[in-house]
C-alpha cells in the first residue's frame, strides 16, 4: 500500500476524501501521512495534486514517497525465542470438526492416520478451538460457523461482527432504513415493484427468514406498494424437506401485508444449488436459470402458488430442496405475476457474499457476457451487504460490511514473508479473498502467488468425493520444495463440499482423500525442515445426522435416519509440528476458549515475529526443557 508524506508549510488546515478512498489530513504546520489503498497510485496522485492546486490558492505541499509499500506501518518485532525463515505449511481442512465417534462421524469412520497421529504422538501440540458463534463474530452460540467468517477470522486475527450480526443490528436500530442503499431502492416504490431475491430458511449461513420478514414489514411501512419475492429453497443449511414450512410462513406474512393494501406475492423460486446460488463462476447456467425465472418470468414449471410448487416439485424422482427446478407463479391467465422490469427495485437478501456475487454481476454489469440476458431492465439494485469490496459490487447496499484491515497476510508480506496460496475453485476465494479481509488480489504480487485449480463442473461432489485434494497437495508440495516461499497456505474442501450432499459413504471417502493430501504436504515440510499448522474452518463431516437432545439420531416418519447436510457447532482441531518447530513450543493451557481468530497470532509467532498487540492472543508458548 503506497504511503506518501505531505509536508505543509502554510497555515491552512486541510481535509479531503478522494474517490479512491484515501484520506488526506494536514493539521496546521504539521506533516501528515496519506495511505492510498490502490497499488495503481499514479492516477490517484495526479488527482490529488490537481485537488491541492484547486483547493489551496498558493499550494505549499511537498509530495514525497515514503518507500514502495509503507512497510514501517506494518513492521513486526522479532519474536524473542522463535527464529525467522522457516517454511510453514498452513493447511485448512474445510468442514472438519471434532465429535464423538459413531457411524455418522465420517471422519472417524474414514481411515485418517495422518490427522489421527497428531493427537496421539504429540498431544501438547494438538488442541480444539471454537469455530462458531461469537468466536467468529456471529450473534450467538447457536449460530453455526461457515467458511467465509471462518477464513475472515483465521486471516484477520481479530473478531469482527459478521454478516448476520451486522444485519441484525441495522434492522433492530432501524439504521438500515436511513442508509443510502435503502434510499436508493425507495426511489422505485411509488411506480415500481420491490423484488427480494434470496435463500428462504432460518439456517443463518447465507440468510435468515426473520430478517426477510423484518425487511418486508419495514419496506411496506416506508412506502413499498408492490412487493415480489423470488425464493430459493435450502435443504443444505437446514434439514431437507423444511422448505414447505418456510414458504407457508412467508405466505402468511404476505397475506397480512395484502390486508393492509400492499400487493405482495411470491413470484418465482427454485433450489439453491440449481437456481441462482452458484459461486466463483463455477457454473453460470445456475445463475441463468434464476435470471430466466426472476427477470424474464420464464421457467419450465408454472404454478398458482409457491406452496403447491414446492410440494409438487419435491415429488419428482431424486428431488430435494437444494435441487428444485426453477418455477414461476402465474395468474389465472397464465401470466407470470412478478418478472423484474424497468423502474423496479431489487434487493438480494443474502448477507453472505459468495453465492450472490454472480447474480450481482448479472444485475449490475452493463458489459456482462456470461450468458444472454435477453432483456436487461433498468432497476435500482442493492445487496443486503456489499459482496465484494474490491470490485465495489454491488455499488449500492443496505448494510455496510465489516471493515477488516491489517490482516496477517498483509503484515507478513510487509515483513518479507513470501506466500503461496492454493485451493480449487469452490474454496479458492477463501484462502485469498476472505483470508485477506474481503480483499481481492495481491498485497504485493512480487511476494505472493495464488493458484486456483478448477473444480469439477456439472456434477454433485459426492460423485467425485476426492475432488481436487491430490492436485492441491501436489501444488503445495512443489511450492514447499521450491524454497521460494515462507508460507504455503491451502484449503482442502472435501469434508465440507461432500458433506453438504448428505452422502455419508462419499463423505467418508472425501475425508480419507483429505487426510492423504495432508500427508503429502507434511512429508514435504519434513524434507525442508519446516513447520506445519493444520486446522479447520468449521464442522460438517464429523456429524452427518440430526440428533435429539440426548444425542441420539433422529428418525423421520418412515423410520429413516434424518441426514444432516449443514455445518455444525462442533469445535475444530489445530495441530502444529515439523522438524523446524523450535524445542519447547507447545499449546498454552491458559487460553481454554481459543478460537479461529487466535490462529493468526500463532502463525505470526511461528514465522518468528511478535503479533500485533490488538490481535487475539497466540495459542502457543515456548518453555524450557
Amino acid at each position: 500500500m503506497p504511503t506518501y508524506r505531505l509536508l505543509k508549510r502554510s497555515a491552512i488546515p486541510f481535509f479531503y476524501r478522494l474517490p479512491y478512498s484515501p484520506i488526506a489530513i494536514v493539521l496546521q504546520n504539521k506533516p501528515a501521512v496519506v495511505s492510498f489503498c490502490s497499488l495503481q497510485s499514479s492516477p490517484i496522485l495526479s488527482q490529488f495534486q490537481s485537488l491541492v492546486n484547486r483547493t489551496v490558492a498558493k499550494p505549499s505541499f511537498d509530495l514525497l514517497t515514503m518507500g514502495s509499500s509503507g512497510a514501517n506501518a506494518f513492521k513486526l518485532a522479532d519474536h524473542p525465542k522463535l527464529p525467522k525463515g522457516k517454511t510453514i505449511a498452513l493447511i485448512v481442512l474445510d468442514g472438519w470438526g471434532e465429535a464423538n465417534p459413531d457411524p455418522y462421524n465420517c471422519i472417524h469412520t474414514a481411515e485418517t492416520p495422518t490427522m489421527d497421529s497428531f493427537k496421539k504422538t504429540a498431544p501438547e501440540k494438538w488442541r480444539l478451538i471454537k469455530a462458531h458463534g461469537t468466536a467468529v463474530g456471529l450473534p450467538s452460540e447457536d449460530d453455526m460457523g461457515n467458511s467465509e467468517v471462518g477464513h475472515n477470522a483465521l486471516g484477520a486475527g481479530r473478531i469482527y461482527a459478521q454478516g448476520a450480526k451486522l444485519v441484525d443490528l441495522a434492522l433492530e436500530s432501524g439504521k438500515i432504513y436511513d442508509g443510502e442503499g435503502f434510499k436508493y431502492i425507495k426511489q422505485s416504490f411509488d411506480k415500481g415493484t420491490l423484488h427480494l431475491i434470496g435463500l428462504l430458511s432460518d439456517g443463518g449461513v447465507h440468510s435468515r427468514l426473520d430478517q426477510v420478514q423484518l425487511l418486508l414489514k419495514g419496506a411496506a411501512e416506508r412506502g413499498a406498494k408492490r412487493i415480489r419475492l423470488h425464493i430459493l429453497t435450502d435443504g443444505r443449511d437446514v434439514i431437507d424437506g423444511t422448505s414447505v414450512g418456510f414458504v407457508e410462513t412467508i405466505e402468511n406474512d404476505l397475506a397480512k401485508l395484502r390486508e393492509k393494501g400492499v400487493d405482495a406475492k411470491i413470484a418465482s423460486g427454485g433450489g439453491r444449488m440449481y437456481v441462482t446460488m452458484d459461486r466463483y463462476e463455477n457454473d453460470w447456467s445456475v445463475v441463468k436459470r434464476g435470471w430466466d425465472a426472476q427477470v424474464l418470468g420464464e421457467a419450465p414449471h408454472k404454478f398458482k402458488s409457491a406452496v403447491e410448487a414446492v410440494k409438487k416439485l419435491r415429488e419428482t424422482p431424486k428431488a430435494n430442496d437444494q435441487y428444485l427446478p426453477p418455477f414461476v407463479i402465474v395468474d389465472d391467465s397464465g401470466k407470470a405475476v412478478g418478472p423484474i422490469v424497468d423502474g423496479d427495485a431489487v434487493v438480494t437478501v443474502n448477507f453472505r457474499a459468495d453465492r450472490m456475487t454472480m447474480l450481482a454481476k448479472a444485475l449490475e454489469y452493463e458489459d456482462f457476457d456470461k450468458f444472454d440476458r435477453v432483456r436487461v431492465p433498468k432497476i435500482n439494485y442493492a445487496g443486503m451487504l456489499q459482496y465484494d469490496g474490491e470490485l465495489k459490487l454491488p455499488s449500492h447496499y443496505l448494510v455496510s460490511p465489516p471493515e477488516i484491515e491489517r490482516t496477517s497476510g498483509e503484515y507478513l508480506v510487509h515483513n518479507g514473508v513470501k506466500t503461496f496460496a492454493c485451493s480449487e475453485t469452490v474454496k479458492f476465494g477463501h484462502v485469498t479473498f476472505f483470508w485477506n479481509g474481503n480483499r481481492s488480489g495481491y498485497f504485493n504480487p512480487e511476494m505472493e502467488e495464488y493458484i486456483e485449480i478448477p473444480s469439477d463442473v456439472g456434477i454433485t461432489f459426492n460423485v467425485q468425493p476426492k475432488m481436487k485434494a491430490l492436485e492441491i497437495a501436489e501444488k503445495a508440495r512443489d511450492a514447499i520444495l521450491s524454497g521460494k516461499f515462507h508460507q504455503v497456505r491451502v484449503n482442502l474442501p472435501n469434508g465440507d463440499m461432500v458433506g453438504h450432499t448428505g452422502d455419508v459413504e462419499a463423505t467418508v471417502v472425501s475425508c480419507k482423500a483429505a487426510d492423504e493430501a495432508v500427508k503429502i504436504m507434511i512429508d514435504a515440510i519434513a524434507q525442508v525442515g519446516g513447520i506445519f499448522v493444520v486446522t479447520a474452518d468449521h464442522g460438517n463431516a464429523e456429524d452427518m445426522v440430526k440428533r435429539d437432545k440426548s444425542g441420539k439420531p433422529m428418525l423421520d416418519k418412515n423410520g429413516n435416519v434424518q441426514i444432516l447436510t449443514s455445518h455444525t457447532l462442533q469445535p475444530v482441531p489445530i495441530a502444529i509440528g515439523g522438524p523446524g518447530l523450535a524445542p519447547g513450543v507447545r499449546f498454552r493451557s491458559d487460553v481454554p476458549t481459543g478460537g479461529l481468530a487466535n490462529v493468526a497470532a500463532t502463525v505470526i509467532n511461528l514465522h518468528g515475529f511478535e503479533a500485533p498487540s490488538d490481535y487475539e492472543t497466540t495459542l502457543i508458548e515456548v518453555v524450557d526443557k
